[in-house]
């Protein structure tokens, strides 16, 4: 029986690449070899080569040009190999997919339903995390506790389930996110700062188009703040 732990050719291959990525062997932009070449030198078939490619491509890494080949369209941050592993990108990644439906979705029911109570626990939260960044501290359960708050405000406790059975994932991509952060300029806490708030203002005015926008911006931004590059 195969070891269900052992990573597949593809996997080894698409860890292969990305670290080649990283390190700017193949720089930003800049187009990789074509596919019976690359095969050839990570040792697989081309079908394998594919899979890989296929997969680096649905994370946003690479990008195809018809006619022309594979380009890397964005790269991790090379902080990012310093607080995670390799092979969690892309799980990282689709955590993030999954909030941003779920957490968007969440946030407009919050503006049509939170009462006195729910703002008062969402600018509690805001402003734990206001003194996280003044304290140079991490603050995951703080960035936790303001996404619980506005869970708990749709009066709908499957919302609020479905964070608290992700607490995990989704403190492990928090702290990535705020980490990264951590090391930027100030002006960078402040860019997060202003997307809680927006999304915070948005449920205090009831209006939950504007909620729901404003959690899907901030989202897409903490996802994308792992990378150099676009998508």
């Amino acid at each position: 029986m195969a070891d269900p732990q052992r990573p597949s050719l593809a996997d080894q291959v698409y860890d292969q690449l990305l670290t080649q990525i990283v390190e700017e062997q193949y720089p930003l932009h800049s187009r990789l070899p074509p596919e019976q070449v690359l095969a050839q030198s990570c040792g697989v078939s081309r079908p394998v080569l594919r899979t890989a490619l296929a997969r680096l491509r649905d994370d946003g890494i690479v990008a195809s040009r018809r006619g022309s080949g594979n380009y890397v369209a964005r790269r991790p941050d090379k902080q990012v190999m310093s607080f995670v592993p390799l092979g969690s990108i892309t799980d990282i990644q689709r955590c993030y997919e999954f909030r941003i439906d779920i957490e968007s979705a969440a946030a407009a029911w919050a503006a049509k339903r939170r009462d006195e109570a729910d703002l008062a626990a969402l600018e509690a939260a805001f402003q734990r995390m206001d003194q996280t960044y003044q304290e140079q501290a991490l603050g995951v359960d703080a960035d936790q506790m303001l996404h619980l708050a506005i869970a708990r405000a749709t009066k709908n406790p499957f919302f609020q389930t479905v964070l608290e059975s992700l607490a995990q994932q989704i403190g492990f991509g928090m702290k990535l996110s705020r980490s990264l952060t951590l090391l930027a300029s100030p002006n960078r806490q402040a860019l997060v700062q202003g997307e809680h708030r927006a999304v915070i203002d948005a449920i205090l005015r009831q209006d939950p188009d504007a909620a729901a926008q404003a959690m899907r911006a901030h989202i897409t931004a903490a996802r994308d703040r792992m990378f150099v590059g676009d998508s």
